[in-house]
Parts: structure tokens; C-alpha cells; sequence
């Protein structure tokens, strides 16, 4: 299961870092931010192909490994395109390699059932807005760091990413609200807490809760503001170091997501 866990986050993180790339100005920002940065991509790709080769029994093992290795494969291409600053041809690639990450992602959604026929589609919006967000804070703190090597930038695609952050963090939350009401419903008020294995295991399901909510969302929303009073002085590097914990805290939030929702029906 933890395997699992870490193949998904690295999955939304390449995703969501490579998406929120597609969706920055090439004109505002130098084309070595997409080469530097693809190659991180498939660092995270290549992470997750070994992890998914190294085990054995993994779920769908053989398609995910594939969609791994190929996703690593276009981030490389991608990287030598945009060397040669080849922009549209670079944009594009984002765009497949985006593609291909959502598909990847899309495995092992289950099927609908009668009773909760919209379950599918809310766990697949749950993985990709748990993986914008992840990639839009990423991309944020790298580009903030990209700013330090090129000051003459504008200042425009990085409050784009901050504001995206702090949209993706209120829609995450009000998933997770969704999830947790769900939840609620259908196990009852302390066995929802508890999973029904006692007071013991509700103390620690709310404590795993507070965690999710205080750092993933509450605490992330809590930087963006930080961030955007920040970049009106201007002062990118301060800016840049408070996206460094927001980094930490989605990180946080969203791994903490994920285990959590490993363990009930609805995601929160």
C-alpha cells in the first residue's frame, strides 16, 4: 500500500509540475526554466518506474511501468527541444507529456456502482486536483528560484502560479469537506471517526485530519496570501522562501491525503 501511495503522489507531482509548465508564458519566462525543469520531470518519472520494477506484485504493473519509462523518456526529449528553444514545438510536448501523465493517473479508478455511480469521476477530480496543486506550488518555488538567475522577468507568470495555488487549496478543501460528510453518512459519527476499531484509532484518524488540513490547506492558503503581499513589494527571494515551505506544507498535506483516503471510501 505505502508503494502504492508513492507511485500515485510521484505520478500527480510529475503532472502536475509539468502541466502547470504548459500553462506559464514562454514568452515571459527564458526557455531554460522548461529544459531544467523537464529534466526534473523525468527524474520523478524515472523514480517511479523503478519503484514499479522493483515490485513485484504491483497493481496493473506492467502498463504502469510502461507509461513511467515513456513519460521519462518525452520529458527527455522535451529537455533537448527547448535547449534548442524551440518554443511551440516545446509547448506541445508539454502537452503530450501532460497527457500522458493523466493517463497514467487514471489507473485503478474503479468502476461505478448503483450506489454511488459519480464515484469514479470524483476520485479521478480528486487525483487531479490533488496533482495541480502539488505541481502548481512546485513550479511556483522553482520559478521563484528562476528569478534569482534572471531578475528581468516579469513578474506576472509567477502570480499567475501563486493565485492557481491558492484556487487549487479552496477546491481541495472543499472536496475533502465533501469526503468527510460522505464518510460520515455512511459509517455513522464515531465510526466515521474511528473507522469503527475504537477511540484509539479515531484519536489517531483526527489526528492524520488535522494534519491535512492545517498543513495542506489552511497553512497553504495562509502562504499564498504571504506570497502575493510579498511579490507587491517586489521581493522574489523572500517570495521564493516562503514557497519553500509551501512546498513542505502541500507535500504534507497531500501525502497525509492519500493515506488517509487508502483507508475510506470517499477521498479526503
Amino acid at each position: 500500500m505505502l508503494w502504492q501511495i508513492l507511485v500515485q503522489f510521484l505520478f500527480r507531482l510529475a503532472l502536475g509540475l509539468v502541466t502547470a509548465m504548459a500553462l506559464t508564458s514562454t514568452r515571459d519566462v527564458t526557455a531554460g526554466f522548461f529544459r531544467v525543469h523537464l529534466w526534473v520531470a523525468m527524474g520523478l518519472d524515472t523514480f517511479l518506474a523503478a519503484i514499479v520494477w522493483m515490485v513485484a506484485d504491483y497493481p496493473q504493473r506492467s502498463e504502469v511501468l510502461t507509461i513511467g519509462i515513456l513519460a521519462a523518456a518525452m520529458s527527455y526529449v522535451g529537455a533537448i527541444v527547448w535547449l534548442y528553444e524551440k518554443k511551440a514545438a516545446g509547448w506541445w510536448l508539454l502537452v503530450l507529456i501532460s497527457a500522458v501523465h493523466l493517463f497514467g493517473l487514471s489507473r485503478g479508478v474503479p468502476p461505478g456502482t448503483a450506489a454511488a455511480s459519480w464515484l469514479p469521476a470524483w476520485l479521478l477530480l480528486d487525483r487531479v486536483t490533488s496533482a495541480l496543486l502539488l505541481g502548481f506550488t512546485f513550479a511556483a518555488m522553482l520559478l521563484g528560484h528562476w528569478y534569482l538567475n534572471t531578475p528581468s522577468m516579469k513578474l506576472e507568470p509567477l502570480k499567475k502560479l501563486v493565485l492557481g495555488m491558492a484556487l487549487l487549496a479552496v477546491a481541495r478543501g472543499l472536496m475533502s469537506a465533501v469526503g468527510i460528510g460522505n464518510e460520515w453518512a455512511q459509517l455513522g459519527g464515531e465510526a466515521a471517526a474511528g473507522g469503527g476499531n475504537g477511540g484509539g484509532a479515531g484519536s489517531l484518524f483526527l489526528a492524520f485530519l488535522a494534519i491535512r488540513w492545517l498543513a495542506g490547506i489552511a497553512g497553504l492558503l495562509g502562504l499564498c496570501l504571504m506570497t502575493w503581499e510579498t511579490l507587491r513589494i517586489p521581493n522574489t527571494q523572500s517570495a521564493t522562501g516562503i514557497l519553500y515551505v509551501a512546498v513542505i506544507l502541500s507535500f504534507l498535506g497531500e501525502l497525509t491525503s492519500q493515506f488517509i483516503s487508502s483507508q475510506t471510501v470517499y477521498p479526503i
